[in-house]
Formats: C-alpha cells, structure tokens, sequence
C-alpha cells in the first residue's frame, strides 16, 4: 500500500503528458535513503499505457563508479549499441550523447529512469546536463532519483543539476510518512503503529521491515537490526547465498551467482526471495533496498567478505561484456592485488576517454597504492597519468607530487625525452598554482634537456610551454620566437595537438601586431582542437579567443566565445577551465554593467576553496573593480589575496586587473 504519495503521482503524470505533446523535462526524485523514491517511481511505472517506451537504469555504489554505467544500462534497453558508436567517433562524447539523445527521441514519447544518481561516475552526471539542457523540445521525460543526503555524490548532483536552465527540471520531494499513515499501515498489521513511528521516524523501508518483522518482543533498533533477524531464520545455505548477493552493488546475475554458487544456487535463491529478502527480476537478483544490501554486507567478516569478492570475480571475469570498473572493484574488495595492478590502469584509461576524469584519477590512485612492485617504467606511467587527470579536475597540487614523482623514475631511468616532458609538465602545474618563478625555471630546465637530443615532439611541446609562459608576461619578441619554433617543429613531426598549442600563444600575443592574423591564428587553433578532440587545448583557446575580443571591446562576440567555451568544460569535465572562464564571464559582465550578474558568477568560484590561486585570480578581480566602484569596505581582503598571487609571478596583464 502506497500512502501519502498521491499529489507527487499526480505531478509525475502532469509532467509526463506534457513531455508527451513535446515539452520533456528532467524530474528529480529526492529524498533520504529508505524514503520511499523507489517505491514511487515504481508505482508510476505501473500505471503507464503499454504503449510508451520507458528505458530503466541505476547506478551503482562501486567503490569507484562504471563510467557512463546507466547511459550503457539505457541502451540495452532501447536495443541500441553505444560501445560501438563510442569507437566510430574515437570517443568523443559529444557525437555520442547526440546520438543517444536521436535514438531516444525516435521511440515517440519515452519515459527514461536513472536510479541512485547520486553515485555516478562524471561522465553521466554530464549525459544528465547535456540531456537536461535539450530535452524542453523533445518528448522525452528523464526521470532520476537522489538521495538529500550532503555527501559528497549528492553534491556533485546538486552542482550537475544547477547547470541545466532552471525550466527544465522539476524537484520532486518524497517526504517522510506521516503519524497518521504509519499507525494505518500498523493497524491493518494488527501491529503497534506508535511504537513503530516512534522507532522509524516515518521513513518509509524502515517502517515496511518493521510491519514485516516478528511481532513478539521489543522493536528492533534498527533497519540493520530487522534485516540481520530476516537473515539468521533462512537455511544454513540460503543465508551463504545471501551473503553472496550482498557484495554485488545493485543487483547480481543469475549466471553469476550459478558460476559463484553452483547447482545449488536456484533453491537457495528462492529461499530468499520467499523470505522477503531478495527480489527474482528474471536475469538477476537483488535486495529490495541497498539499506538491506549494506547491512548483510557489513555483518560479514573481513575474510569471508574477501572471499565472497574473490568468487564473484572469477564469476565475472568469465564474461567479456562486464565493464572493468566492476572487476576492479571486487578485485579491490578481494585484495587480490595482482588483478588491481593489471585492471586499474585499464579503468583509468577507459574513463578518461569517455571524459569522467574525476573516476580516471581515482583509478590510478588505487593503482599507484599497490604499484611499489612494479617496474619503474610502468609506476612512472601511473604517476604520469594520475597528474595529467587530477590536473584536469582541479586537484594541481596532487598532479605536482605525482608529476614530481614520475621526473625522478624518468630520471633513474636516464629517459631523457620522458624526463624533459615531466619538467615541461611540472612547469605548467606550477603555473596554475600561481607560482610563476617555478614554472619558469622547470619550463627553461625542460627545454635546455630536451635540446640535447634529437628534434621531438617533447621538445615542440616545450617550446610552445615557454611560449605560453612569455605570452602570458607580454614578451612579444619571445612568444613569437618560440611559438615559431614550436610550430614549425610541430608541423614537420605531423602533431596536430602541439600546433594548435602554439597557434594559441601566437595568435593570442600577435594581436597587438596584426589584429587579423592574431584572430585567424586563434581560430585555427580551436578548429584544430575541436576537431582532434584536444579539450584542454580547446578550452585555452575559447579563453584566449575570449580575450582577444574584449581586448577590442567585441563584447557579443566575447560573450559568444564564452558561452560555447564554458559549455564545452562543463560537459568535458574541465573543471579547472570552467572556473577559470567564469571568472573572465565575471569581468565581462561587469563591464557591460551587469554588476549582481557579474558578482554572483565571481562568487561561485571564489567561494570554492578547493580552486586554486590562478584558477581565482579573474573572479577575484572581478569582485575587487566591483565593490571598489562601489566603495564597499570589503574589498581590502579581496585585493590582499591579489597582491599575495602576485608577489609570487608578476605578470603585466594581471597586474592590469590589480591596478584598475
């Protein structure tokens, strides 16, 4: 019996009809765990006309999650390839969503469910933000269920959520129950509705395993305690069985759990179901609330809870189709550290191409944690890696240690051409960390190196990194020497990659010497970019597009620049550029005298702490012109914090900012 969840039933409906006649929408289901949000979903699958394609999926509480799980989940549904299409388009996410969204659309009005969003994985918090920004013409309704709770996952929902327009999505709250309908579903129980409200507080999974519970004796103390009772009344086979369900995040499959469990796995199974405890869903079982999972999970020892999770991988790895991250997981959960080392790295490449670099840097993480018998080269590859992702998500500091880690092992290894390019790296995280004299000196040490061994594209690269570093200082005569180089080298080793670099130092400084070569350097470079998929390149150059055109007071067409550039981070994952554009946004905006528009935008990013000094430096400039303008006291603290990230790289362009 379903109380209390009629008018979020009716607005479901409400919405659903309109998405039908063409107006879809994102609706997010939210609520504390136990609330009831599966139930209600399910309730209004139910009701719907055979005829509308629903497509269902979840994600799932691996330690780190499958990256673009749910969106794989959608496709089997709607009988649709998307490993195959990620490979025709060399991984760029972009052409795939599109196409996930044209195969979706196809099938007339359609409900999508993404269950649990709350643990997934980078890439399809983006797929939700692509999706929710088109689906207002689509007749497509996405229906996705989170948790209210302020973990870290529920966060990376909120923020994901905020970057579709506000029409577009819908809250749906699932309240606790009330008094009045606990002491009714108790009464129809013949049970002790208050003592069972006073023991639940109303949450919805916690009340249903009470009623279902013995009704002798004192009231469990909670939901862990009711499952575990359930649990110890099932057969000394079935309770095994149970607890090997319980380390499978989701749901288990059947032919894995006859791999894990043998001919006996059927009676036993159907113990469980029949006990309340599991759910039969054809191909698969699963607990009736991860409430439950987790607490069978948690009951087991360390040493079966290893052994259930060595099973199960050998279970899975029997089959080709299962994602990796769920094989690292058990692997990870087993200690089975040989398949850690061999898998991790697998997973971390794999997220990373399909964009959720978050997940890819966690990866090399688990990797690098069990890789101290590894041969150096391949425990430099893992730092490297692991840099170049915590790079991308913001976390610089810990891309410098690995970076600096992997110089040394290049170093051991007397790699010159790998050890020059960890220096050209070091130099640009540096930069980003504000700390200009380092970054010179590591970029002038890569270069003086590199120059000791044949022309490579290390050495192109590290130009173009010294041209940057004496653009960004206004040195025309240097940027243009060493872009020169850069380019030139870049062209004659074929690396598209290192060209549009250059091209973007180049253009960018040569603006102040012929406008419209500088423009047609720069557009080049972000064709270059796009077109390779080169997405840090690519942002650099929406950045520095962006500035050429404010620098001539072309304030549409900075605008322009800026709205496809912070776009293109959000759905890449760029967090690092994203922040730093909407500081630049902040400074446009203030110019054109949008100051609470401008204030706001700078706010999000400075009120971050996570972001680092240079990441700030726009937003900060932003916000200091603004409250002095406004003579507000409060910029002292403000222009403080500019003056200490000057004292540590003086730039003239940035002293520009400080002085107006």
């Amino acid at each position: 019996m379903l109380l209390e969840r009629q008018p979020q039933l009716q607005q479901m409906g409400a919405l659903l009809a309109e998405a039908m006649a063409g107006r879809g929408r994102v609706v997010v289901v939210s609520g504390e765990a136990g609330a009831g949000k599966t139930a209600l979903v399910e309730a209004f699958a139910s009701r719907l006309d055979d005829g509308l394609s629903v497509l269902r999926s979840a994600c799932e509480d691996l330690s780190i999650p499958d990256p673009l799980g749910p969106l794989y989940d959608l496709a089997r549904n709607g009988q649709w390839e998307p490993p195959r299409a990620i490979d025709d388009r060399q991984v760029q996410r972009l052409p795939l969503f599109s196409e996930a969204l044209d195969v979706f659309e196809a099938k007339g009005p359609c409900l999508l469910v993404i269950e649990d969003l709350h643990w997934a994985d980078d890439a399809t918090l983006d797929f939700v933000r692509f999706l929710g920004r088109r689906i207002a013409n689509t007749h497509i309704l996405l229906l996705i269920t989170a948790r209210t709770d302020r973990s870290e996952g529920q966060m990376r929902v909120r923020r994901a959520l905020g970057e579709i327009p506000a029409g577009n999505v819908v809250r749906i709250d699932v309240p606790l129950l009330s008094e009045s309908a606990v002491l009714s579903l108790a009464e129809a129980a013949e049970r002790d509705g208050g003592a069972i409200y006073r023991a639940s507080a109303g949450n919805a999974f916690f009340v249903t395993e009470l009623l279902a519970s013995e009704g002798s004796g004192a009231l469990p103390a909670s939901v862990r305690d009711v499952v575990l009772a359930r649990a110890e009344k099932l057969s000394p086979g079935a309770r095994s069985m149970l607890d090997a369900v319980s380390v499978f995040p989701r749901r288990a499959d059947a032919w894995a759990l006859s791999g894990l469990c043998g001919i006996a796995a059927a009676g036993q199974l159907a113990e469980c179901v029949a006990h309340g405890l599991l759910e039969d869903f054809g191909d698969g079982y699963a607990f009736r609330h991860e409430i439950a999972r987790t607490a069978i999970e948690m009951a087991l020892t360390p040493s079966k809870r290893r052994e259930y999770n060595e099973r199960a991988l050998t279970a899975l790895r029997e089959n080709p189709d299962v994602a990796t991250a769920r094989l690292v997981h058990h692997a990870v959960e087993a200690q089975n550290l040989d398949v850690v080392r061999e898998l991790a790295p697998v997973a971390a490449r794999e997220a990373s191409r399909v964009g959720a670099h978050r997940d890819a840097a966690g990866y090399y993480e688990v990797a690098l944690r069990y890789a101290d018998i590894l041969p150096m080269e391949k425990r430099a590859e893992l730092y490297e890696g692991h840099a170049f992702e915590c790079h991308l998500i913001g976390r610089v500091d810990m891309a410098m240690e690995a970076q600096g880690r992997a110089r040394l092992l290049r170093q051991a290894l007397g790699d010159r051409l790998k050890e020059g390019d960890s220096l050209r790296c070091l130099s640009r995280f540096a930069y980003l960390l504000g700390d200009r004299e380092s970054a010179d000196r590591f970029g002038e040490q890569a270069v003086e190196l590199l120059e000791t061994a044949p022309d490579s594209a290390e050495l192109a690269m590290a130009y173009s990194n010294l041209s940057q570093l004496a653009m960004l200082a206004e040195r025309l005569e240097d940027t243009l020497l060493l872009g020169g180089k850069a380019v030139e080298l870049a062209e004659r080793l074929n690396r598209p990659d290192i060209l549009c670099h250059a091209l973007n130092n180049v253009g960018a400084a040569g603006q102040w010497l012929d406008f419209a070569k500088g423009r047609r350097d720069l557009a080049r470079s972000l064709g270059i970019a796009l077109s390779g998929n080169f997405q840090e390149h690519a942002a650099r150059a929406f950045t520095n597009c962006t500035c050429v055109e404010m620098n001539r007071l072309n304030f549409k067409e900075a605008a322009s620049f800026l709205e496809r550039g912070i776009g293109y981070c959000v759905e890449n994952d760029l967090a690092t550029w994203r922040d730093y554009m909407r500081g630049v946004q902040a400074q446009l905006l203030l110019r054109r005298g949008f100051w609470n528009d401008a204030a706001a935008m700078a706010h999000e990013v400075v009120d971050d702490d996570a972001t680092t000094p240079l990441v700030r430096y726009p937003s900060l400039v932003a916000l200091a012109r603004l409250r002095i303008r406004r003579g507000d006291p409060s910029a002292e603290p403000i222009v403080e914090e500019m003056r200490r990230f000057l004292d540590k790289g003086m730039e003239l362009q940035r002293l520009v900012g400080f002085s107006g």
